[in-house]
């Protein structure tokens, strides 16, 4: 299981991945936006199916670990590792 830290912003005006930036602390932070409401688990939810989707992996196998009302998300993804995920993103290019 791989570890992922999201900075999510909801009401974003689309469901996209905006790339790494550094947070604070130097660690990676992968910026996402998505276009539901911070409302009933909406922002949430829809944060899961865009990773999910953009990494082609089941629903199934994101998971949100840490931060379900907070900005600053950690999801937890079965089945890959950070390489792999890294490079399904496609954003170190």
């Amino acid at each position: 299981m791989t570890r992922l830290t999201v900075r999510l912003t909801p009401r974003g005006g689309a469901d996209c991945i905006d790339g790494w930036e550094t947070d604070a602390g130097g660690r990676p932070v992968l910026k996402v936006r998505v276009r539901a409401a911070p409302t009933d688990g909406q922002a949430n939810a829809g944060l899961l199916v865009l990773i999910a989707r953009t990494l082609k992996i089941p629903k199934s196998d994101v998971a949100l670990a840490r931060g379900a009302s907070a900005r600053v998300k950690t999801l937890e993804i079965t089945g890959l590792s950070e390489a792999e995920i890294r490079a399904r993103l496609d954003l170190d290019g």
